[in-house]
């Protein structure tokens, strides 16, 4: 499936009736397993990506080079539309938002998030007007770009629990021209039924952090378009991990072994 033709995909998926969970994949083996599983798209993460590189999910130790290789191996793995988390546009600057959507658009993704975090522990999320202009920019790449923007407010990730900045951020990006809105670490159901309820644009939630345990129906009955799992996904991994490496370190036993994904399985997955 081509590009444009994956974008359409994506587009339609947002536009339809009703509510859709997008998984993300942390490199070529998983994006083919989560593809072979009946998922209808896949997004990148940044965490498991980074993990999985032996990195901390920092925009300080990742790099746009790295993030756009590892979306390109998803892609070439997979038929379905992917979306990549994109970080902050690995700049401050609106042009270099709009330059980061050019080069994500060249590798096949059919879209792609920019968070107005800004990587700087004495001012986490860029001032407002900033943080519009970067999405203004954005967009207008994406739309001649045939790439569907998803413009994320980080307040709830870096201590701002300001739920109306939230939304005035989001609002403000919608009209900017992001296609999708999205704040991780909403505090719960309520404040995401208002979120849903005061933006113009699909919304995405963030499910697989602790302590929240919606369901797809009650975030669709709550007005949710799309859900995504961020890094929960490559964290339960690697908690699998963990938990046989202390059985054998700690007990001597190999129990952990009754769970694991038998090699044919695997191989299966791997020829999908």
């Amino acid at each position: 499936m081509g590009r444009e033709q994956r974008y359409n995909t994506f587009k339609a998926l947002h536009e339809r009736a009703g509510t859709f969970v997008i998984p993300n994949p942390w490199d070529a083996g998983t994006a083919k397993i989560l593809t072979a599983l009946g998922f209808e798209a896949l997004a990148t993460t940044s965490g498991g990506y980074a993990f999985a590189g032996g990195h901390r999910d920092s925009a300080a130790e990742l790099t746009r080079d790295g993030i756009l290789e590892n979306a390109r191996q998803i892609v070439a793995a997979t038929h379905l539309p992917v979306s990549a988390d994109l970080q902050n546009g690995f700049g401050a600057g609106p042009e270099i938002c709009a330059q980061t959507i050019r080069l994500a658009a060249a590798t096949g993704l059919a879209g792609g998030s920019i968070e107005d975090a800004s990587g700087d522990t004495e001012a986490p999320i860029y001032d407002f007007k900033l943080a519009v202009e970067r999405v203004a920019a954005a967009a207008e790449t994406a739309h001649t770009h045939h790439f569907l923007l998803t413009a994320r407010a980080e307040n709830f990730l870096y201590g701002r629990a300001n739920l109306d900045d939230t939304i005035k951020r989001l609002q403000a990006f919608a009209d900017a021209g992001a296609d999708v809105v999205y704040a991780p670490g909403l505090p719960g159901l309520e404040a995401i039924r208002t979120v849903c309820a005061a933006v113009s644009k699909p919304v995405n939630v963030l499910m697989g952090l602790q302590g929240a345990t919606f369901s797809v129906e009650e975030l669709a009955a709550a007005g949710v378009k799309r859900i995504s799992v961020g890094g929960s996904f490559a964290r339960a991994a690697l908690g699998a991990l963990v938990r046989a490496a202390r059985e054998v370190k700690e007990k001597g036993t190999f129990t952990y072994a009754a769970e694991a994904l038998s090699s044919a399985d695997a191989a299966r997955f791997m020829s999908e």
